[in-house]
């Protein structure tokens, strides 16, 4: 098939709009009134050429709420008919209407800071950020320092160490000493916490977010069974665990294992969204309206009742 058959047969759309069709404002005007109200319908504002023998008429808005939109009203006609028939009518939005900003789901209009007193945040099943804390298997968790991977990645590291001249190299501690044994064990701290120092941090850390702030009363559960707490080390660790949960108020903060938010990693119920006020314009609800009053055998024309009340 060459290129000119398949341009004739391509469906083009005519520039020039129907002339009984473009008259028919009439027609267009009765039907938008008749899905709207008298005196809804604004002015005509143009005419949109759809096809052969198709228009649309636009015509203003003047409901309130409804700035710059149109009653679209489509007229056609038959292939060598003289009567223009109505196809459908609807209310469009121009090119200055009055939208409602896109709909972004909830899991990505949240922000760090959101969540405020007895609000849940529940998690995915598969979210990324969380990971089974048991498998049943006989194998150490990813990241500890017996795992295939770890062991991988710090051979990896000493192999991209160069080793240099003894010189350069620190002098190490006399061994048998106090500082070979703190240099063993990675310490090498000439003070630490003393008790009054752990109690003391201890208390600022219970006040600012431990069991009783009004977060934790309306937490769903307690951080100890949160799979973002990470834990920490020695004697505060049996107390006091990090925050990992970036949505989270104490994201990045050290929390009591009391402490609790919504953002708990199991807290997978919704709470009861409130009751929205009611719309100022129903639209929820269809009013069937009659297009002609409704013969009523039994009633009197308003001539004939004036006529009575004359002559009584």
């Amino acid at each position: 098939m060459s290129a000119a058959t398949t341009r004739s047969r391509t469906p083009r759309t005519p520039r020039t709009p129907d002339r009984l069709c473009a008259e028919a404002v009439g027609l267009a005007r009765e039907a938008a009134e008749e899905a709207a109200a008298p005196g809804v319908v604004g002015e005509h504002v143009e005419v949109v050429v759809e096809g052969d023998r198709v228009v649309t008429h636009l015509f203003e808005c003047k409901e309130f709420g409804y700035r710059g939109w149109r009653w679209a009203v489509t007229v056609a006609r038959a292939s060598r008919g003289k009567i223009v028939t109505l196809d459908e009518t609807v209310l469009l939005p121009g090119p200055d209407a009055l939208l409602a900003p896109e709909w972004v789901p909830w899991s990505e209009r949240l922000r760090p800071g959101d969540m405020g007193p007895g609000d849940l945040l529940p998690t995915d099943a598969e979210d990324l950020r969380l990971e089974p804390g048991f498998s049943g298997e006989e194998e150490p968790p990813p990241n500890s320092v017996f795992s295939e991977e770890m062991a991988e990645l710090a051979d990896a590291e000493d192999a991209e160490i160069t080793a240099g001249p003894p010189a350069d190299l620190p002098s190490a501690p006399a061994r048998g000493s106090i500082a070979a044994l703190a240099d063993e064990l990675g310490m090498r701290r000439a003070r630490v916490l003393s008790r009054y120092g752990l109690h003391a941090a201890a208390d600022r850390w219970e006040e600012s977010h431990g069991a009783k702030t009004a977060m934790a009363q309306a937490a769903p559960a307690s951080c100890v069974s949160c799979g973002f707490l990470a834990p920490i080390g020695g004697s505060l660790g049996q107390a006091f665990g990090v925050c990992a949960n970036e949505f989270g108020p104490a994201d990045g903060h050290v929390v009591s294992l009391a402490y609790g938010c919504g953002g708990h990693s199991e807290a997978a119920v919704m709470p009861t969204p409130p009751r929205p006020a009611a719309p100022v314009l129903d639209e929820t609800r269809v009013d069937t309206l009659p297009l002609r009053p409704a013969p009523d055998s039994g009633s009197v024309p308003l001539e004939a009742a004036t006529e009575d009340l004359g002559h009584s």
